[in-house]
């Protein structure tokens, strides 16, 4: 119940103002976006290849419905990628970016968001490393999966979301389980209908496994995106037959940091979903709704603040 209601509250502009003018909310969000600007993001992505991790970007933005916002996005893309560039930290896909395509005109032209994103993964291919389309809610997944397929014609790297809360995703994880395809599989941060999505934590484990079953024993790339430790468990089981290097973990920055660089230390590939920017009201929610200990987090930061 609780992670439906800060998913609606994901969504309401008032609530969206008050929070984002609160003193101690920039303070508290910096537990998961490092910054506003794209110093911050690539000190943030040096700090974590130094200690023996990789790293995604993700320049925070979504449901673009103006043409300026959209090419200020991409342009912010090719930005952070020049920089990661010049840092050495694009070599050999150390730092990749991820692209909700909502975020460079989705909404307002499907083909317009797919020539963003092209030249997003031409800069990216340039700098020697890669692209991830992020997944957002199910009303995309098949204009998503769509534009996947035009990007990879030119750029086969070009990495997929799925998320394991749709009743839909076993399917699309066999359908992409081919070779060279790189798939992030995730449980979902969207409020979803029961149409279409599982409501029952337990269930959405049960589709996260079935769907993790497919991916590695399929000759793609899988990228197990969860703090799970039961999942971790049972990704490190089914992927003992699999060399290490032919699939990685992934997290997000600032959750489980010890548990990130045990992994990374076991000679594990372990990748940081690095987001930033000013946009991160939404993306700040989600991870409040996904685990309970965030909303603790942020409830005590209030209370001690006041």
């Amino acid at each position: 119940m609780l992670r439906q209601v800060i998913l609606a509250a994901s969504r309401s502009g008032a609530l969206r103002r008050t929070v984002e003018h609160a003193p101690v909310s920039k303070q508290v969000v910096r537990r998961f976006v490092p910054g506003a600007s794209v110093e911050d993001a690539v000190l943030a992505c040096e700090e974590l290849v130094t200690s023996g991790r990789t790293v995604t970007v993700d320049y925070l933005g979504e449901d673009t419905l103006d043409v300026s916002q959209a090419d200020a996005t991409v342009q912010a893309y090719l930005t952070v990628l020049k920089q990661l560039e010049d840092e050495g930290l694009t070599r050999d896909g150390r730092a990749e970016v991820s692209v909700k395509l909502s975020a460079i005109g989705q909404a307002l032209d499907p083909a317009m968001s797919v020539d963003n994103a092209r030249r997003i993964c031409e800069a990216a291919d340039a700098a020697g490393t890669t692209v991830t389309l992020d997944m957002e809610d199910h009303t995309t997944t098949d204009a998503t999966l769509e534009a996947l397929a035009e990007l990879r014609r030119d750029f086969p790297r070009t990495g997929a979301v799925l998320q394991s809360y749709l009743r839909r995703t076993e399917a699309d994880c066999r359908d992409l389980a081919t070779e060279g395809s790189r798939v992030r599989l995730c449980k979902g941060a969207y409020k979803e209908p029961e149409s279409v999505a599982f409501q029952d934590k337990g269930e959405v484990d049960r589709s996260y496994v079935r769907c993790l079953k497919v991916l590695m024993s399929g000759p793609g790339y899988p990228m197990v995106a969860t703090h799970d430790p039961r999942m971790i468990a049972i990704a490190a089981d089914l992927a003992k037959d699999r060399a290490k290097g032919s699939y990685e973990y992934q997290m997000l920055y600032g959750i489980r940091p010890t548990e990130q660089q045990r992994l990374a230390a076991e000679g594990e590939t372990m990748r940081v979903y690095v987001p930033y920017g000013d946009e991160w009201y939404g993306y700040f929610m989600r991870r409040l709704a996904e685990r309970p200990a965030n909303v603790t987090f942020f409830l005590r930061s209030l209370a001690t603040r006041s």
